[in-house]
């Protein structure tokens, strides 16, 4: 059997998840007052490829409907990138903003260096982040 083919950049479940582009997004999330989660991606990165899987699982699409859901080629929109490199230009980087767009500095993965990369074979940590975001009270 023929192996299916690769997804450039990952599969990002788009079947699922309402991905939004960075200004329709931004839009979205202060109409709606939901938060945001951002993800910077390229075509050409496997951590990307292997992360997009994350946002398959069940449990995450269901979280996903409380955010606005925003991903972002980086090699598409560097500039933007650069607004969201507190620890680096890394990626996959993923962050959480409040309804605003302030981003929330402190919703990260549990690590010291890299902190807006998440685990990329396991939705766990992503969804911790997601749900702290959705408990804090309101500012």
């Amino acid at each position: 059997a023929l192996a299916a083919p690769a997804l450039a950049g990952g599969d990002w479940n788009d079947a699922g998840i309402a991905w939004k582009s960075y200004d329709q997004g931004l839009a979205e999330a202060k109409s709606s007052s939901k938060p945001v989660c951002l993800v910077f991606y390229t075509q050409w990165c496997p951590h990307c490829t292997n992360y997009a899987k994350v946002f398959h699982d069940p449990a995450l699409v269901e979280l996903s409907k409380k955010f606005v859901m925003i991903h972002i080629d980086k090699d598409k929109d560097a500039a933007t990138s650069a607004k969201y490199a507190p620890d680096g230009d890394y990626i996959p980087r993923t962050f959480f903003l409040k309804s605003d767009g302030t981003l929330l500095d402190k919703v990260t993965e549990q690590r010291d260096k890299f902190r807006y990369f998440y685990n990329e074979s396991d939705p766990a940590g992503v969804m911790r982040s997601m749900n702290a975001v959705l408990t804090m009270p309101p500012a």
